[in-house]
């Protein structure tokens, strides 16, 4: 696999993982009050949330092999459509209400994204 495909298969991972792990952690959480360590360590358990801390652990493991082999100024932008997909499955899954400004936000997103993913780096060179 080339390095330009293994970024981008990375990208996809990093940002699907973030934005599912933020979803069970956000289900686990739900309606949840944690005030002391033992009730933290109750949540921990909990299967909700640890397939959020699951999925934000390959998250960190595989942020980290992007940064590995591309250049920051890529990885975070294109990273961030995290923030989209949490948008959406906030939407959809649970029911969230987005204003009007959140929408335009995420589309910012979006578009910076499509802008730094037309330049060229580290991956496209080898």
């Amino acid at each position: 696999m080339s390095l330009k495909s293994k970024t981008r298969v990375f990208a996809i991972i990093v940002v699907l993982s973030n934005a599912f792990g933020n979803f069970f952690l956000d289900r686990g959480m739900h309606g949840r009050v944690t005030t002391t360590p033992a009730e933290y360590v109750t949540v921990i358990l909990t299967p909700w949330v640890m397939a959020g801390i699951t999925l934000l652990i390959l998250w960190l493991l595989s942020r980290m092999a992007l940064l590995s082999w591309a250049d920051l100024s890529y990885v975070l932008p294109v990273t961030s459509l995290g923030y989209v997909a949490s948008a959406l499955i906030g939407r959809f899954f649970l029911n969230e209400h987005i204003t009007p400004q959140r929408w335009a936000g995420t589309l910012l997103i979006v578009a910076g994204t499509v802008l730094v993913g037309m330049g060229t780096h580290a991956g496209d060179e080898l």
